[in-house]
């Protein structure tokens, strides 16, 4: 795939960019190499500075950058802000927080004494070069809640982006720059998806953590694990939003339709299966397909957009195979299902998709595993608790989940059998640097954000002292 910003509301190749030759990624592996050997030893007031630094820059820098996501990736220009907005706040929660979580622990006296020593204490000291490589889908937020906690940890960031957000990751490298990063803390590799196992197996690169589809995380798993190298897989999702008769079925609905399509439906944690007790079935269908149906689907840089073009144009003919797959197979189109028409001149080339809702499910229809990447919503009619549980279960995925209900005793039984890193009660799937996320499964393993992040790439290293 060329390294190219590619406008996908009108499918027009803006720029495109020179690979890294192997001469280029070798100086800036260096370049990390020797920034770490110093950046390590600073000190957490020092680097909560620079990181602070780093978002006054971007809050300051929103507008552009924001307009710059939307042309390379189709998101509307208010979600694109929005994510500006949230990469700035975890800056700031990272740069506040980051010592606190990283303070050294000290085991009960107790147990320190049956171990012989005088004083013992558990220190995090930082791995060295990590490797993000990163999706197009929220291309600034998904570096940021790497970056922020690598960099405060004392660890340095080679980032190999998706190929089709050369902007923004260039954007990245040139903002942690203007913030006084040393030279080869943050560094961008424009390269494709081929040089990724060289970087991760030059013994300089001490970790990787890779957000995007399941078969790159399995095969940087399998580079990494023949290396012995320490990663972090947050994959693809298939998150089930579970509606119970005790719920706010008007407020569950609507929030529903948000779940869905945030992202223009590109999102692994966006709620992709709707599973509904069969009491208030009737009345969600109506209301959810309702509000689907209702959504703006156009310009993603006019305001009043709902709902922007996909990224790619392989991925809206991928979305519509599966859609197809299940319409063959018995499925029923409540609303869309195709490529949009009174689209205006200039976007008739773009990638766009229907806001879609499809029911009559069944497990020999792709879409009943695997992933939408895209506007599209399966609703499925449950009869109680059990089949609620087997239904959202029933995956290969394990991201995060949504529950509707206003019952304790169902809160508990979803919150103990959902089989997800998260489970959301009467609200949707949002991050938040304070807590952490990742999945189970084919979802990926590891943990981002909050202090369970921050420690992926750090090394516990005991430290015991004799009397």
């Amino acid at each position: 795939m060329p390294i190219a910003t590619v406008n996908p509301a009108t499918g027009e190749t803006l720029k495109t960019f020179d690979e890294l030759t192997p001469d280029g990624i070798e100086r800036r592996i260096a370049a990390a190499d020797a920034a770490f050997r110093d950046y390590r030893t600073t000190a957490f007031a020092d680097r909560a500075r620079l990181l602070d630094r780093a978002a006054d820059l971007l809050e300051a820098d929103q507008d552009d950058i924001a307009r710059t996501m939307t042309t390379e990736m189709g998101k509307p220009l208010t979600a694109a802000r929005a994510e500006a907005a949230k990469c700035v706040k975890a800056m700031r929660w990272y740069a506040a927080n980051a010592e606190r979580l990283l303070a050294d622990e000290e085991p009960p006296e107790a147990d320190v004494r049956d171990a012989g020593a005088a004083h013992a204490r558990v220190r995090y000291r930082p791995l060295g070069p990590v490797l993000a490589v990163m999706p197009w889908n929220f291309p600034l937020w998904q570096v940021v809640r790497f970056a922020a906690p690598a960099l405060m940890a004392g660890n340095v960031g080679l980032l190999k982006h998706a190929s089709n957000v050369p902007g923004t990751a260039l954007y990245l490298e040139d903002l942690f720059r203007r913030a006084g990063y040393p030279d080869g803390c943050f560094q961008t590799l424009l390269v494709g998806s081929r040089a990724v196992e060289g970087i991760l197996r030059d013994d300089r690169v001490a970790a990787a953590t890779l957000t995007g589809s399941e078969p790159a995380g399995r095969s940087v798993a399998a580079i990494a694990g023949d290396e012995i190298k320490k990663t972090v897989l947050e994959l693809g999702g298939s998150d089930p939003y579970v509606v119970m008769p005790s719920a706010d079925v008007g407020k569950a609905a609507e929030v529903a339709v948000t779940a869905r399509v945030q992202n223009n439906g590109q999102s692994c944690i966006a709620a992709k299966r709707f599973i509904v007790h069969t009491d208030v079935f009737d009345a969600f269908r109506e209301r959810f397909t309702a509000g689907m149906a209702a959504l703006t689907v156009g310009d993603p840089m006019d305001e009043s957009t709902d709902v922007g073009p996909l990224a790619s144009e392989a991925g809206r003919d991928g979305l519509q195979e599966l859609v197809d797959d299940a319409v063959r197979r018995g499925a029923t189109v409540l609303c869309g299902g195709s490529r949009p028409d009174g689209l205006s001149r200039d976007l008739e080339r773009g990638w766009f998709y229907e806001p879609t809702v499809l029911t009559g499910i069944t497990p020999d229809m792709r879409i009943h595993q695997e992933e939408t990447f895209g506007p599209v919503a399966t609703l499925y009619r449950v009869a109680d608790v059990d089949e609620a549980v087997r239904v959202a279960n029933d995956t290969y995925f394990g991201l995060s989940s949504n529950v509707w209900t206003r019952d304790e005793e169902d809160v508990q039984r979803f919150v103990r059998d959902l089989e997800a890193g998260g489970v959301f009660v009467n609200g949707m799937t949002a991050s938040h640097p304070a807590l952490p996320f990742g999945g189970v499964k084919r979802s990926g393993y590891g943990r981002e954000l909050s202090g369970h992040g921050i420690k992926e790439f750090c090394n516990a290293t005991t430290v015991w002292q004799a009397r």
